[in-house]
């Protein structure tokens, strides 16, 4: 038995793509983007030889429900918990969704013109963020499936330091603040485990910048902060392929860091970046390289990059559009790559003069399911393709659920199904 093939039979294995990638912040538009693309994404898929992993029916193929990441931003989550829970719950089922997990890393517009650092607002240190998520778990418990009992919650790893959308007197971030209010969010997850029999997980996610942004930061953390087993049971933290590529990281080693440390992955984020692999791009081709970066160099999300030169050595750039106005052929001939935060659709290998870090997600499952690491895993795996509404017009010609669907058969294909 193959590495992929222990990890598809994970008892708890759950696959399905984040709709972060939809706009809106209430909950009828949540409800009509998940009628709009979601159940299109399932029919697309049960009409594929292969079945939906932790989501499959006994019945015929049209019963198979397709998992799904919710976002489900402030807004929207007060809503749901002054009394729209049971609906919601019932409008999932008839759409044959299976929400095994939330996204709560966006707390409100995800898809404004300019969001930037601003998606890493409110911090861990404000009290908002931690009655944010406790409201998600909450309505994560309610609308986990019958006979799911574990489901996971995706948060921002503590903030951005020193954010330019906050003014400057208030942009420092008091790390045990944050650390306290984990805490106290462990304390009422144990309590809504006692109550619902649901045992909802929080999982960090390190990205680059952060306060938070590798392996040895929130390893850190988690001994500083959360050393007690009370505290790991529901704080875990989430590994997203493509931060940990940006970020210079092996993914072997960052599983295995994980399970040293005796910490939970809740959720894999499977996710993709750029690669411009300049010592391999000739040099008469790298102006068009440079070009073609400039089609990511967006002004809605933020794009750190991951410089490696040739001697080793390794630089996080804030921005891609800054680093592309700044670079030039010259700059770039003492570079080995950059690794761009822009997740590209997981099945794309190259495209033009770049190519991804596809192989990284192959080698991030293959580690998940080698039993020589035994690392604590849920069996959660989440697609965030977010940036599909952003991407040059050449990458997204046919419709979004057809291309999301494209992704998730290109997952369950890899897992062996």
């Amino acid at each position: 038995m193959n590495h992929l093939s222990r990890l598809r039979d994970h008892a708890s294995l759950q696959v399905g793509y984040c709709t972060n990638v939809h706009a809106g912040t209430d909950l009828s538009s949540i409800r009509d983007n998940l009628s709009r693309y979601a159940v299109g994404v399932r029919e697309r898929l049960v009409q594929l030889p292969m079945s939906l992993p932790g989501n499959r029916a006994e019945t015929a193929s049209e019963d198979h429900r397709l998992g799904v990441g919710l976002w489900i931003p402030d807004q929207a989550s007060r809503e749901l918990v002054e009394g729209g829970l049971d609906d919601f719950a019932n409008f999932l089922d008839r759409s044959r969704l299976s929400a095994f997990t939330i996204n709560g890393f966006p707390f409100a517009n995800f898809h404004g013109d300019r969001v930037k650092q601003g998606v890493y607002l409110p911090t861990w240190a404000d009290r908002p963020r931690l009655e944010y998520t406790q409201r998600l778990a909450t309505i994560l418990a309610h609308l986990l499936p019958s006979g799911v009992d574990l489901g996971s919650i995706s948060t921002l790893p503590i903030g951005w330091p020193d954010n330019p959308f906050v003014e400057e007197s208030k942009r420092k971030i008091v790390t045990a603040d944050a650390g306290r209010h984990l805490r106290e969010l462990a304390v009422s997850l144990e309590e809504l485990d006692r109550q619902t029999g649901k045992r909802i997980v929080v999982a960090i996610e390190p990205e680059p910048g952060c306060t938070l942004d590798t392996v040895g930061d929130m390893i850190a953390f988690f001994g500083d902060e959360l050393p007690d087993s009370a505290h790991r049971r529901y704080i875990t933290v989430c590994h997203d392929v493509c931060h940990s590529a940006v970020m210079n990281e092996s993914q072997r080693d960052a599983i295995e860091a994980y399970a040293a440390a005796g910490i939970t992955i809740g959720k894999v984020q499977v996710s993709s970046a750029i690669v411009a692999d300049w010592k391999s791009i000739d040099r008469e081709d790298r102006v068009a390289a440079l070009d073609q970066l400039s089609g990511f160099a967006e002004d809605r999300y933020l794009h750190q990059t991951g410089q490696v030169s040739r001697d080793g050595g390794f630089r996080l750039a804030t921005d891609l559009p800054e680093l592309v106005r700044e670079s030039s052929e010259a700059s770039v001939d003492a570079a080995d790559r950059w690794v761009i935060h822009f997740h590209i659709p997981i099945f794309l290998e190259r495209f033009g003069h770049l190519r991804t870090t596809r192989n990284e997600v192959l080698v991030c499952l293959d580690a998940l399911g080698d039993p020589e690491i035994d690392v604590d895993f849920t069996g959660h795996l989440e697609v965030e393709t977010y940036a599909w509404t952003v991407l040059p017009d050449q990458m997204r010609q046919r419709g979004l659920a057809e291309d999301i669907a494209s992704e998730l058969e290109w997952l369950l294909t890899q897992l062996g199904e």
